[in-house]
């Protein structure tokens, strides 16, 4: 059988939007075009693949079985075309992100911002989930690299490299004005309400282990989803949180926190991206990746 490739992507488009009209605008041809070129198929096939109805149309059990041959191929094709396209000046293609809305918020949007004005018509695709959900949906092909913190146990068949250097820090409000300026031992801490960001997250993770090592066990008062919900409870006073200290900027510069010092001093840690080692990064990731790095280098 020789069909046309034309007729399999109209096909595909038909079946994808459920409707002809939709079909038409996607591929920027006509609609009668559209419904011929499905007649036509339809008779080099030798079997019905549409049944129209007043919501538009819907394949037939032989249209199904066909959609579910057809859809990878054209798929990898239209893949293949986008990657083709990339190394054009960046011009067109999709830049899919894997980061938490936390780093979204306070690291990455300037970043974004610029990208955009660079590269207008690079479609820019963010997923928000967990570290390991990420890093199945950059398995499965769904993201191309994952911006995260670290220290991370990444599986073996992922690469990092490093982007910024971050401080985490202890913080309070006005109502512990007695504690500022100065210098805590850290298992002193436990002494205060202590708002720590949930187990699981890079962050607490990083906390914790460092304590381990020091032999101290933090026992939190309060354990919140995000860093915005620490720092929104610390500042009402609800007691004493744990943040990154180069997000806390604005709050730090206008004395709504201030910072707690403690004995021994926490480490610096990084904030990083990761990919599959086997995977070749698109244009316009190994670009976006340079801007980060440029732009800390500054």
């Amino acid at each position: 059988m020789n069909v046309n490739y034309e007729l399999y992507k109209t096909f595909y488009s038909v079946a994808k939007n459920k409707n002809i009209t939709k079909a038409a605008h996607e591929l920027m041809i006509s609609q009668p075009a559209v419904s011929k070129s499905i007649k036509t198929l339809e008779d080099q096939v030798g079997c019905t693949l549409f049944i129209r109805n007043k919501y538009g149309v819907s394949l037939t059990e032989e249209g199904e079985t066909f959609y579910k041959n057809i859809k990878p191929a054209i798929e990898m094709i239209e893949h293949a075309e986008e990657t083709l396209q990339e190394t054009l000046n960046l011009d067109y293609g999709t830049l899919s992100i894997g980061v938490s809305n936390t780093l979204t918020r306070k690291y990455l949007l300037p970043y974004i911002k610029k990208f955009h004005e660079q590269y207008p018509r690079i479609k820019i695709k963010i997923s928000t989930s967990p570290t390991f959900e990420l890093i199945t949906q950059a398995r499965n092909g769904l993201i191309d690299f994952i911006i995260l913190n670290l220290p991370y146990q990444l599986p073996s068949d992922f690469k990092e490299t490093k982007l910024k250097e971050v401080n985490d820090c202890f913080i309070a409000s006005k109502d512990w004005k007695e504690l500022k300026g100065k210098t805590i031992p850290l298992k002193e801490m436990n002494n205060y309400p202590l708002i720590l960001i949930a187990k699981g997250s890079n962050t607490r993770i990083f906390l914790d282990d460092f304590c381990e090592k020091n032999n101290i066990m933090l026992s939190p008062e309060m354990e919140l989803a995000s860093h915005s919900l620490v720092t929104a409870f610390t500042k009402i006073g609800l007691g004493i949180g744990y943040a990154t200290k180069e997000f806390l900027k604005k709050d730090l510069k206008e004395q709504t926190l201030f910072e707690i010092k403690t004995t021994p001093t926490i480490p610096p840690r990084q904030i990083g991206a990761t990919y599959l080692k086997q995977k070749q990064l698109k244009k316009a990731s190994l670009t976006f990746l340079n801007l980060l790095k440029e732009i800390e280098e500054e």
